[in-house]
């Protein structure tokens, strides 16, 4: 394909975004003019699924193509990245696209230093940042030297009342860089620019600017009911980061109006790229997407933030692609999707081969139009975790867990514990009855532990080296 006809990609993706924290997609609460654009003008993915509700394991898996077990890459903080498996990013890079990285990469462990580049993973330009605080040495974290050179302290900043202002945050900065990448002179070289930010990730600490413009007692708060306090209690040695609590001992609606308010930069943010891009002349031949890695629980059922659990707000994230005259415009997609998907259609958008060993759905026949957007991608769609966390972090043992997930049911078994959860999502949407040890559908549950089973041996299970000969 030549390099005239192939379009730019611009890849955004957050940190710990939830599903439902779009404007135009149902939420009446936040504020996302500059997302809207993409869902109104776009195709959105609206039950789409991450591989795991850990960021390391997730972000692996979208960026080979892999579940993350079958990658060998399952845990947060981990020494190493097993390297036999190419990132997309290189093969993308192998078309002609020059391609850039921005802000988080997570494939393995940056405890307070910089995190190892995979090798050749196709990113000429990098801009690398971790976590927004002020604890690499110098030259070893291109934001928080950035900060340093303009004369801000990230760790006093943070500490303020005022926190860090908009023109000093890890989300400003990334568009800044963008911005940069996007101006530089290539000709007719197509590019592809993967932006990582660590918004809305925890500590909900957003510019004081932003949080003042999220009145907490007007939010919705979250998705709760007494009888999730006892599924928790039963769930207890499952890892996760907090223990379960009622809304009122959480002071969850100041918590969600915080998370909004760092969605509201994140759109603000946005949008400084979108009209760059527009004032450019580049936004005729750019392919955008925005996701994220995975949600967060934000009260839901008594938690809060991240591990063993895979609840719909931790485990379903925003998958929107926009390109006008490219891509088809104000679809709202409910196929059942995996982020893993992502990583089939970016080869395929960038006239990459989709490789024999991937596992995503390219989704570009329903970005396109060839075919119906009511047609099923997927059976059922697969989560995991698999000792993801630290038990600095959860005071557990690492649990294993999976989960299977069909248009009706969503089956979690914990294999650790020999505990589970079965929901019905036709009758309740919520999550809030846990049917795993009821008599009536012990029926469906024996049946979806086996599907679930054998999806685990097909997708997981590594054969070796291919086949030369019958015998």
């Amino acid at each position: 394909m030549p390099a005239s006809d192939r379009p730019n990609i611009l890849w955004y993706c957050t940190d710990q975004q939830r599903f439902d924290t779009i404007a135009a997609l149902g939420n009446p609460y936040v504020s996302t003019p500059n997302i809207d654009k993409l869902v109104r003008g776009g195709t959105s993915f609206t039950h789409t699924y991450c591989q795991s509700p850990i960021c390391t394991p997730s972000r692996a898996s979208f960026m080979t193509g892999l579940y993350p077990a079958k990658l060998h890459n399952t845990r947060n903080g981990n020494a190493t990245f097993p390297e036999q498996t190419p990132l997309i990013s290189r093969l993308i890079a192998a078309q002609g696209y020059d391609c850039g990285m921005i802000g988080k990469f997570h494939l393995q462990s940056s405890g307070h230093r910089t995190e190892p580049r995979v090798a050749k993973d196709g990113f000429r330009y990098w801009k690398f940042s971790h976590a927004p605080r002020d604890d690499w040495p110098e030259g070893e974290h291109d934001y928080a030297d950035w900060v340093r050179e303009n004369g801000g302290d990230l760790n006093e900043m943070r500490d303020s009342p005022e926190r860090v202002p908009r023109s000093y945050h890890q989300t400003t900065w990334a568009s800044t860089r963008a911005i940069e990448f996007i101006s530089e002179e290539r000709g007719d070289q197509p590019w592809m620019l993967n932006i990582n930010i660590y918004d809305p990730h925890p500590p909900f600490i957003p510019p004081k600017e932003y949080e003042e413009k999220f009145d907490p007692e007007s939010m919705p708060g979250p998705t709760f009911e007494v009888s999730d306090i006892a599924t928790q209690e039963e769930l207890s040695g499952a890892d996760f980061q907090t223990i379960s609590k009622p809304p009122e001992d959480s002071n969850t609606k100041a918590e969600q109006a915080k998370y909004y308010a760092m969605i509201a930069l994140i759109d603000d943010e946005f949008g400084r790229l979108l009209n760059h891009l527009e004032d450019s002349g580049e936004m005729e031949n750019t392919v955008i997407i925005f996701t994220s890695d995975h949600g967060e629980t934000l009260g839901d059922h008594g938690l809060f933030f991240k591990g063993c659990r895979f609840y719909e707000g931790l485990t379903r994230v925003p998958l929107i692609f926009y390109a006008p005259g490219i891509i088809q415009e104000g679809i709202q997609c409910k196929q059942l999707t995996e982020l893993l998907d992502l990583s089939a259609s970016l080869l395929e958008l960038s006239g990459a081969c989709i490789p024999d060993y991937h596992q995503g759905c390219s989704l570009v026949p329903y970005l396109n139009g060839t075919r119906p957007v009511d047609q099923p991608i997927r059976e059922a769609v697969r989560s995991e975790y698999f000792d993801a966390l630290a038990p600095a972090f959860t005071q557990g043992n690492g649990t294993f867990a999976t989960m299977y997930r069909d248009t009706r049911y969503k089956l979690i078994v914990y294999h650790s514990i020999d505990k589970g959860e079965l929901y019905d999502l036709d009758t309740d949407p919520q999550e809030h009855k846990n049917l795993w040890s009821s008599p009536d559908h012990a029926d469906v549950r024996n049946t979806l532990i086996l599907k679930s089973f054998n999806q685990h041996v097909n997708v997981t299970t590594d054969v070796g080296s291919e086949r030369i000969a019958p015998m």
